[in-house]
């Protein structure tokens, strides 16, 4: 059995449907990541977690969304956490990708406070990081020269690894430097369906290598859906591609891989084993 560690199934018209698709594919567990439109929203995860034995939720507000990081909304979160079905805090972080997202004050202000209800609620985080490196001009501009991973790191060395609660860094797409530190972090690596690109070789490099203990597979859907699907609507199911290509990388079977990142999610979130 395949776990899907992230996607947004709140995102689908035809849920029923999506979920058949991914028990035939042989994903029998999935993370409902709970960021929904924003805070106003961000439960939808988890009622989907409350309806469907199989899915597990979680809540946060996305580094998109920090402006509407509000007392108001920050006291939801710690609602919505306390929930059994709420199994952890996020996708959380930063992203200094887009142009018009708020600015870094702003988001690592709600990055902080959110981290600080995780380790209130001993919930594991998920961590969404994007730089400005190959974004836009207009990111550049605002962004740079602060880099999201140097910031990021520190902030979790400052406020979650004196916890010592793990965490999953969802879509990894850094270099081989960043990879070891999300580990020596405390952190699960979480590959998803970019990790199949040609392009992505540094990506494919470290999904070589990082320890077999320490590794999960997402789908991120409806969003980057794996080649042989690239630019299409992704599916939960397609975790199961995903999972094919990395096992391939590692030179292992599809159904070894499929048995250690079940066991590594279960080791994270003991409450859904």
């Amino acid at each position: 059995m395949l776990i899907d560690s992230h996607c947004h199934l709140d995102d689908y018209e035809d849920l029923p449907a999506v979920l058949d698709r991914a028990r035939a594919a042989g994903v029998g567990r999935l993370l409902a990541i709970g960021i929904g439109d924003g805070p106003a929203t961000m439960q939808r995860a988890l009622e989907l977690a409350h309806e469907h034995p199989q899915v597990w939720a979680s809540a946060g507000i996305h580094p998109q969304e920090a402006h509407q990081a509000t007392p108001g909304a920050l006291a939801k979160l710690e609602v919505l956490v306390r929930d059994p079905r709420c199994i952890a805090v996020g996708e959380i972080g930063l992203d200094y990708y887009h142009a018009d997202n708020p600015d870094i004050a702003t988001q690592q202000a709600a990055f902080v406070a959110q981290m600080l209800i995780a380790v209130a609620a001993q919930k594991p985080i998920t961590i969404h990081c994007r730089t400005s490196e190959l974004a836009t001009p207009g990111a550049k501009a605002k962004y740079e020269p602060a880099d999201a991973w140097q910031d990021l790191l520190a902030l979790l060395a400052e406020h979650w690894t004196p916890s010592g609660l793990p965490g999953i860094m969802h879509c990894f797409s850094g270099s081989d430097e960043q990879a070891l530190r999300s580990l020596d972090a405390g952190f699960y690596l979480s590959f998803a369906g970019n990790v199949t690109y040609p392009k992505s070789t540094v990506l494919q490099q470290v999904a070589r290598w990082a320890p077999s203990d320490r590794i999960l597979v997402e789908t991120d859907a409806p969003f980057l859906a794996p080649v042989p699907l690239r630019g299409q609507r992704n599916e939960p199911a397609n975790a199961a591609l995903t999972a094919k290509f990395v096992a391939d990388l590692r030179g292992v079977s599809l159904e070894l891989l499929a048995e250690q990142t079940t066991a590594n999610f279960e080791r994270l979130f003991p409450a859904t084993a």
